[in-house]
């Protein structure tokens, strides 16, 4: 059985709340996206208290009634330093760095880029940046390598929606998205070379249609969720390193279809896009609702166990702090710090072997795409955790079903359409 604990609660203040919350991964510190503005603040979540550091902001003007592409162009990007306390911002006005010394320009950044996306690498010295703005922006095909310590900016692969370190090292999970279908690429991590180097792998799932978060790798290294999707409140849930599907799950009511109602509209802004997380007992997902509640989800028997944690309060974001506490934060302007209790004990040192097999077994079965592939796709094997497919298996298939993901039915159709004009 498991008990959530109040350790904290803060009070954003004003009419703010959070829409994202992004933790460091080793120390006691959040950085909390604003729901009014372009601004991030810096929380301390240690010592059983949650208290305001800092923030950092690049324009007073609000999002107001900003919804969907336009929001998301405005909304800062962000990534903590691995070790150092040290979060760096991309926003309307460039690039910043907050440290607890204060708010400055991130030096060795190219000046005014604004990327949608940023991630450190694992030895903290090489920033990877999405979309790329070597050549004066917009270049969606690759992303930028930046070495901070010199100031050079290299060439990347592409990538557009954020990175995540696997728990066990050498391995990262990014996306890349189109319309029609998203890739959820995995990437070998180049060791001890500066810059670092994310090197695709010919492994990768594919999701329906587009629209999602960044990965989520679970403390053990064992599963991988995904959360998004433009249609609908999908999570999806993959053992790792098999990739096989163990849950898959959409919030509320499923897509009615185009034109879309407005109370399905309405129901798809009240779920955040920020509301799942990993803590540190294994084979767990979390999820925040818009009743305020943590819904436990146990993946080996998909039992579902709701906890009350801010009555009349929608959850607008939910993340684990670096020892496995939940932090929510509610659209009321809560903050609060929950302890998990449970009758099991967390073994951090088993979680740490158990993720670092993970990763190389998945590294032992699969293979880096040739540096001169141009067209990724043709060296990928894909999955949807269920079925396979080696490339030329869809370049050559003509036949889908009603029930098929979007994609296939869509790749089906243009290779028949090929097929008959032969």
């Amino acid at each position: 059985m498991t008990n959530l604990e109040v350790v904290a609660r803060g009070l954003v203040g004003g009419e703010r709340s959070f829409e994202q919350l992004r933790c460091h991964p080793r120390l006691p510190l959040v950085a909390c996206s604003d729901s009014e503005r372009p601004a991030v603040h810096i929380w301390d979540c240690g010592g059983g208290q949650l208290r305001e550091l800092g923030s950092v902001g690049f324009t007073l003007n609000a999002y107001g009634n900003a919804l969907g592409r336009e929001r998301a162009e405005r909304t800062p990007a962000v990534a903590w330093h691995p070790d150092q306390p040290l979060l760096v911002v991309a926003g309307e006005g460039g690039l910043r760095q907050w440290t607890p010394a204060g708010v400055s320009e991130l030096q060795g950044a190219p000046a005014f880029a604004f990327y949608r996306s940023l991630a450190f690498s694992p030895d903290g010295q090489t920033l990877w940046a999405s979309p790329s703005f070597r050549d004066e922006g917009g270049g969606w095909e690759s992303s930028d390598v930046l070495d901070l310590a010199v100031g050079t900016i290299g060439a990347g692969p592409r990538w557009d929606t954020g990175v995540a370190q696997h728990p066990g090292g050498g391995l990262v999970a990014t996306l890349s998205s189109d319309q029609g279908a998203t890739h959820c690429l995995f990437a070998r991590v180049d060791q001890g070379t500066v810059p670092a180097m994310m090197r695709p792998l010919r492994r990768a799932l594919i999701l329906d249609c587009d629209g999602y978060e960044t990965p989520l790798f679970s403390a053990d290294g064992r599963h991988l969720a995904v959360r998004g999707n433009a249609y609908d409140n999908s999570v999806e849930v993959f053992e790792f390193p098999s990739l096989r599907r163990v849950l898959t799950t959409t919030l509320g009511d499923p897509s009615p279809g185009y034109p879309y109602p407005q109370e399905w509209l309405d129901q798809m802004q009240a779920w955040s896009r920020h509301n799942v997380a990993f803590g540190a007992r294994p084979g767990v997902l979390w999820i925040a609702t818009p009743a305020g509640t943590l819904v436990e989800v146990d993946l080996e028997t998909r039992q579902a166990v709701e906890h009350d944690v801010l009555t009349g309060s929608r959850l607008s974001a939910l993340a684990a702090t670096a020892t496995g506490e939940l932090l929510v934060a509610g659209s009321g302007g809560d903050l609060v710090l929950l302890s998990v209790l449970s009758g099991s004990t967390q073994n951090c040192t088993a979680n740490r072997d158990t993720s670092r097999d993970a990763a190389a077994v998945f590294l032992e079965t699969t293979a880096e795409v040739p540096d001169d592939g141009d067209d990724l796709e043709t060296h990928l094997v894909l999955t949807d955790g269920t079925r396979t497919w080696e490339a030329d298996d869809l370049a050559t298939t003509t036949a889908a079903s009603s029930t098929d993901p979007t994609w296939l039915q869509l790749q089906a159709a243009i290779n028949a359409a090929q097929v008959q004009c032969e």
